[in-house]
């Protein structure tokens, strides 16, 4: 039965060179390293690796960028030393089967993943699970942005908006900017950013007026008055 054969994509040839080291104590082959997404992507369509292990922040395209373009040709495991909360979610939300952050797992707990993940078992280091057991808690308990007005509520459920986009398209529509979003929810600029664009994709909008005029209603679904 042939071995496992990664992709190892982080910025650092240190950790590269230190990854690669323990995944061969184990027969596990690198195929490929990449310093970044760009690189990681294009690598992954070259080599088809088994498995994709991914850091979040590299220069040029970071691991979160390039993660919904790479799920699609083979698992990704993150493995970094970002720990917040809202990295871990987005993680898993845009498809990756497992979260590992440094510091928190040993070669054997590496080697583990590595299978668990490529055979479709998810796998999580403390700081991950802690925040994926929070989050479902979270989403057991009755949900403020829920109660909203009818109005909110319908369009949430007609634009397919997520609990997360419903409140940062609400702050959007309360004038706020990009920045003032990110002290407001306690995440990123380049958070907020992603989410924005993924909210103006489902608003079918190209501009924060036209975003809030569909939003609030002033504007039909679809019809954005571009001729």
């Amino acid at each position: 039965m042939p071995g496992l054969r990664v992709l190892i994509a982080d910025d650092n040839p240190v950790v590269r060179a230190g990854l690669a080291a323990l995944l061969a104590a184990d027969s596990i082959e690198v195929a490929a390293e990449a310093a970044d997404g760009r690189e990681a992507l294009s690598l992954t369509r070259r080599h088809a690796p088994d498995l994709i292990l991914l850091d979040v922040r590299m220069p040029g395209v970071d691991g979160i960028s390039a993660l919904p373009h790479l799920v699609r040709l083979a698992p990704v495991l993150m493995l970094t030393y970002s720990r917040e909360p809202e990295i871990v979610r987005e993680s898993l939300l845009l498809g990756a089967g497992g979260y590992l952050v440094h510091g928190e797992f040993t070669p054997e707990d590496l080697v583990r993943a590595v299978h668990d993940v490529r055979e479709g078992r998810p796998h999580f280091t403390p700081t991950a699970a802690d925040t994926l057991l929070a989050s479902l808690r979270t989403s057991s308990q009755p949900q403020r942005t829920v109660a909203q007005s009818p109005e909110r509520l319908h369009n949430s459920v007609l634009f397919g908006l997520s609990s997360r986009e419903v409140e940062i398209m609400d702050l959007i529509a309360s004038g706020m900017s990009n920045q003032q979003i990110a002290a407001a929810c306690f995440i990123s600029e380049k958070t907020v950013k992603n989410h924005i664009n993924r909210i103006f994709a489902k608003l079918q909008s190209t501009s924060r007026s036209e975003a809030i005029a569909h939003w609030l209603g002033t504007a039909r679904p679809g019809v954005s008055g571009r001729g």
